[in-house]
């Protein structure tokens, strides 16, 4: 393990983490800006499926910090990286958003929205356009036994108000009417983190996972073999921490207190 004033690479989990819903946490820019300034690097690490890079260039944007779409690793880079190394599928059916979709198009998997014959894959996302005709259809298709991969298993998605159920919790739906459960492409897997490591070019002694759930953005970290730093300013509680098997390098109470210890002043 590497001291955090060593860390040159900060793969930045976004929702809880760096803002919640709409609101920038105070301080996410003064710790980007020095990053950048310390000849550092971040990328913004998201199980979210449900929009695209663009989707989220705009929306930091409003917040007040440029990006471009290199800055950006999410759940579907993982998943089309996963199908990449698989023997490859004749149609999926893609339950997720329309941009969800769109992403898999560009990317050359053939996809489908439609109960179609032929369909020999379920993929599953973050669905905020979700509807009973794709919980139906997806038990079809699994009962039939096609492949199933999810982007992410998170339970819920953290809102301004509370929180409304995530990909994990259809997945859950669609094992108690199933009994099947699906493979993994996002977080937890190490597949995000390695993609990071590949893009950027730095050492895994180098590179902090940053996050505020222990079963997904820290697991992921440690299944990758890079030190990760727990953030209490979202999901993620103490409590969470003394039941978890999942161990952080660091705890934080936010991201501006992980910016004082990157600067030495302490946690």
């Amino acid at each position: 393990m590497s001291t955090i004033e060593e860390k040159r690479l900060f793969l930045l989990d976004m929702d809880g983490t760096i803002y919640l819903d709409e609101a920038l946490f105070p301080g996410t820019i003064p710790f980007l800006q020095a990053v950048r300034a310390r000849g550092g690097q971040y990328l913004f690490l998201t199980n979210n499926s449900s929009k695209s890079a663009d989707a989220y260039i705009e929306k930091l944007g409003r917040m007040g910090i440029a990006s471009g779409r290199e800055d950006f690793l999410t759940s579907v880079d993982a998943l089309i990286v996963d199908l990449a190394n698989r023997p490859p599928c004749r149609l999926c059916y893609a339950f997720g958003t329309e941009s969800f979709k769109a992403q898999l198009w560009e990317a050359g998997i053939p996809v489908t929205d439609k109960l179609e014959d032929g369909v020999d894959c379920l993929l599953v996302g973050f669905d905020t356009e979700l509807t009973f005709q794709k919980l139906e259809d997806a038990c079809i298709l699994l009962n039939r036994g096609v492949d199933f991969i999810a982007t992410n298993p998170d339970w819920v998605c953290p809102t301004w108000y509370g929180s409304v159920p995530d990909c994990g919790s259809v997945c859950e739906m669609l094992y108690r009417a199933t009994g099947r459960r699906p493979r993994v492409a996002g977080k937890p897997q190490p597949a995000m983190a390695r993609l990071a490591l590949e893009r950027t070019g730095f050492a895994r002694s180098q590179a902090l996972m940053v996050g505020d759930r222990l079963y997904t953005d820290i697991a992921s970290g440690v299944n990758a073999g890079i030190d990760t730093a727990f953030v209490l300013s979202g999901e993620g509680t103490r409590e969470d921490l003394a039941a978890s098997d999942v161990r952080p390098t660091w705890v934080f109470d936010d991201i501006s207190a992980l910016h004082r210890a990157w600067k030495g002043e302490g946690g």
